[in-house]
């Protein structure tokens, strides 16, 4: 068996004594070795690279020769079980898990956390949680080399959000801070961070759930016009709002941009399936229509006051996919910047059939993969004496641009 003890982040809790006992090989960080006694002529590794510690590992399983393995908090979340099961199989390891570093955390702050989103960036790209963090009102971010309190404080110092650092949990140099994303950007936190909560604090404390993390996704969408505030019919459709979803796929850690927001319907239909949203919008009277649905159907929307294509240049941000709503005769030029931006895939809805040939060029001008289809609906409408016709709405033309698998060299921030 492969003994995997996790040394939790509650005060007190690394375990000392003998919980190497017994073992040929001890691997673990230095500080957890350090923490525990190790038996007399035990072999240890010191976990740098991953690769070369289980290459030693299965030198020892392979001659039936015991091994334990120490590791932060739940070894079973975000840790190294993932590694050690996929590598030697789960029925060899005997898993000890200690407090995890998001538990202890949020329990040093009184807040429970079933509602909490949890994004590791230890290794990862930092964007992924930079964008879960502006979605939603409660998430925990494991943090790593290039991607702690600083780096995340600086995307989201405009986001409306208070940090918790927590450092060095369960040790004698444990500190925890309540700071300002700001604040977090201007400090040096060193290697010691072990999580960052990035709370909303008007709603650190979420409805009772019977799901556990990312909220459930919403039970309907493409919802009716009548469910946004909105000018003279100005909104997009709802059929055109369904295919513009189905192409735009937004997701927990995606951002989209709404560029020509209007109401804010598709900027709010995005949010509500997990996406982080800009939306940008022209008018002041459209700046406060999207902050106003956004705000009724309970969703974070960052809304933008401005004209495309001159206020896309400020947004410091690589957008993983683009709706572009409105736009008149910059509609190709505002189409040309998305499509150099988008991570994946921009979708123009053109009321004007003059103005379509000049969008798709912009698509396929940027390396894009280009479709669309002209959307025609009649909706059932009553009549006098009990009977029903169908009644027509505007043909609108969708297109979308997808960028191709693995091709990335043309998107630039």
């Amino acid at each position: 068996m492969i003994t995997v003890v996790g040394m939790g982040a509650a005060a007190g809790a690394a375990p000392a004594g003998d919980v190497a006992a017994g073992a040929e090989l001890v691997v673990g960080g230095r500080r957890h070795l350090d923490a525990v006694r190790l038996p007399e002529g035990v072999r240890t590794v010191v976990l740098g690279a991953l690769a070369p510690a289980l290459d030693t590992v299965a030198e020892y399983v392979e001659r039936g020769r015991p091994v334990t393995v120490l590791a932060s908090g739940d070894p079973g979340f975000f840790g190294i079980v993932r590694a050690l099961a996929e590598r030697f199989g789960p029925e060899r390891l005997d898993v000890r898990a200690g407090v995890s570093s998001v538990a202890a955390a949020f329990a040093r702050v009184g807040l429970p956390w079933d509602d909490a989103v949890v994004a590791s960036a230890h290794g990862r790209d930092l964007r992924t949680a930079v964008n879960v963090c502006r979605a939603y009102p409660k998430v925990a971010v494991l943090t790593g080399p290039g991607a702690g309190p600083a780096e995340l404080g600086a995307a989201l110092r405009d986001d409306g959000r208070v940090f918790v650092v927590a450092s060095a949990l369960g040790s004698a140099e444990e500190r925890v801070e309540r700071v300002t994303p700001a604040e977090a950007a201007a400090r040096d936190w060193g290697t010691a961070v072990s999580v960052v909560l990035c709370l909303d604090g008007a709603r650190a404390l979420g409805p009772v759930r019977a799901l556990a993390g990312v909220r459930p996704g919403p039970a309907g969408w493409a919802l009716a016009e009548d469910a946004f505030a909105h000018r003279d019919s100005m909104i997009t459709k709802f059929e055109v709002r369904a295919l513009a979803l189905a192409r735009l796929g937004p997701r927990p850690g995606d951002l989209v941009w709404d560029v020509g927001a209007g109401s804010g319907s598709v900027a709010v239909e995005c949010a509500r399936l997990g996406a982080a949203v800009t939306a940008v919008e022209r008018t002041p009277d459209g700046v406060g229509r999207v902050r106003a649905n956004a705000a009724a159907h309970g969703v974070d929307v960052r809304v933008v006051h401005g004209a495309a294509p001159a206020v896309l240049a400020g947004l410091g941000e690589v957008p993983d996919a683009v709706f572009v709503g409105g736009g008149g005769r910059e509609l190709p030029s505002i189409v040309a910047e998305c499509a150099r931006r988008a991570r994946r895939c921009v979708v123009v809805a053109v009321a004007a059939l003059d103005r379509v040939p000049a969008a798709r060029e912009a698509l396929l001008g940027a390396g894009l993969d280009c479709d669309g289809v002209l959307l025609q609906s009649s909706r059932l409408a009553p009549l006098p004496g009990d009977v029903t016709r169908l009644a027509a709405t505007n043909p609108v033309f969708l297109l979308w641009g997808v960028r191709p698998h693995g091709r990335t060299e043309g998107v630039a921030p």
